[in-house]
């Protein structure tokens, strides 16, 4: 009789080297090992050759940074999607990588997606949201739940694989849980779980601290095409080719780094560090560009469907009709920001320096101090007027309810005598 299939998604890293033994050795299935390749900085072949030395039948990387650029990370930057100030890295990659879970299990015959996340972080709801999603047949294996699993810490993991012979990179002095892709890599875990301790300086893996980057200011120009970064310096390049450039520029001015304490779907607080050195150079610049472009009520909207949209990604609803409909919306939003954001990079800060756009709504005109004419500032007093006219009158009608103030017996009474105010 065949063994259950199991498709495990397969990092190489602590967890996930644990559970391929693991589920071997409790369950006897057969297990194919899928890594996803979304820019993070890993010896593939290595990867899977320590799947299939570990018990994997088969194992596979997909590689998908192009398509999490374009389909994930561009749309994000485009709704101007943060979850408190922490830039959705890891949320951004999990429905694109259970996508492609699915899509082996369905080639595999396999009825069995297996993941290494905790049962008090966000990622199992974010995996297994999508897989329900894309294929309600299949089953969630999540070891980290089940009353089989015996492990209760990191260093017990770390003691099996001496045991078993599986070679990981962790150890019990260096013990940061990390995800890194190409837009970002976190670090949580260690001494972070006291927010007393300040992060060591050798945590950076991205980035370097700010105060040891170089003492000179760099500065770069960004290109956007309906919201979408197209070209570095007037050079264009692909999505890849983009944000590695850019990641290359970050990471030498120490842009990116926060050291946050954030609020997990689950209901606790968690500390972590994010270093986002190339997405962070192209949320601010993005931004910068908006606010030449955007109409006042269309940019103050998209603020709150921006946030909207972000607590969808960080919740792990991407496969919903909302969140589709917000990329619609947002869409729209960015058929005319087209331009270029010039930004200066110094020691950690990443500022717009200048920016230009043919579809830019401010006007020097306008906006001068100095003579114009195109506004005449008298046109102001019946504007302010107006404006102001609900609130008269509600003054007016309190103070009648309330009797007539003294305030306006003495007007009045300048009136009758001649003063020369007037009302």
């Amino acid at each position: 009789m065949a063994k259950e299939k199991v498709v495990l998604a397969y990092s190489g890293g602590l967890d996930t080297s644990v559970i391929m033994k693991w589920l071997k050795e409790n369950y006897d299935y057969d297990v194919i090992a899928v890594c996803c390749n979304a820019g993070q900085k890993e010896d593939f072949d290595a990867i899977e050759a320590k799947a299939l030395a570990t018990g994997a039948i088969k194992a596979c990387t997909v590689d998908i940074r192009e398509e999490f650029i374009r389909d994930y990370i561009w749309p994000t930057l485009k709704a101007g999607a943060s979850y408190e100030n922490y830039l959705l890295g890891t949320a951004m990659a999990r429905p694109l990588m259970a996508q492609k879970l699915v899509e082996i299990a369905q080639d595999e015959g396999a009825f069995y997606i297996a993941h290494g996340c905790t049962g008090k972080g966000n990622d199992q709801v974010r995996f297994e949201t999508a897989v329900h999603a894309l294929d309600p047949a299949i089953k969630i294996i999540a070891p980290w739940r089940m009353e089989a699993w015996k492990f209760k810490s990191r260093e017990e993991l770390i003691q099996y694989s001496k045991d078993y012979g599986i070679p990981i990179a962790q150890s019990n002095a260096k013990i940061y849980s990390r995800d890194e892709n190409i837009w970002h890599i976190s670090h949580e875990g260690g001494e972070l779980e006291n927010p007393w301790n300040e992060h060591f300086d050798t945590i950076h893996v991205l980035s370097v601290p700010p105060e040891k980057a170089p003492d000179e200011v760099s500065y770069v120009d960004i290109d956007f095409e309906k919201g979408i970064p197209v070209a570095i310096d007037g050079v264009k390049m692909g999505p890849v080719e983009i944000l590695t450039s850019l990641n290359e520029l970050g990471s030498k001015n120490g842009i990116g780094t926060i050291d946050i304490v954030e609020n997990r779907l689950v209901g606790m607080k968690s500390r972590g560090v994010y270093e986002t050195p190339g997405g962070t150079i192209l949320f601010i610049a993005h931004a910068g560009l908006e606010e030449l472009i955007l109409d006042r009520d269309t940019a103050h909207y998209k603020s709150i469907v921006g946030e909207k949209y972000a607590e969808l990604l960080y919740n792990g609803l991407w496969f919903t009709p909302l969140r589709e409909a917000i990329s619609a919306f947002v869409d729209v939003t960015q058929e005319n920001v087209t331009g270029t954001v010039k930004m200066k990079l110094y020691k950690g800060n990443a500022i717009v320096a200048a920016k230009k756009s043919p579809y830019s709504l401010y006007n020097e005109e306008f906006a001068t101090f100095s003579k114009d004419e195109v506004y005449n500032q008298y046109d102001a007093e019946g504007f302010i007027n107006l404006w102001s006219l609900p609130l008269k009158i509600r003054a007016i009608q309190k103070e009648t309810a309330e009797g007539v103030s003294k305030r306006h017996e003495t007007l009045e009474r300048k009136v009758l005598k001649g003063s020369d105010f007037v009302e």
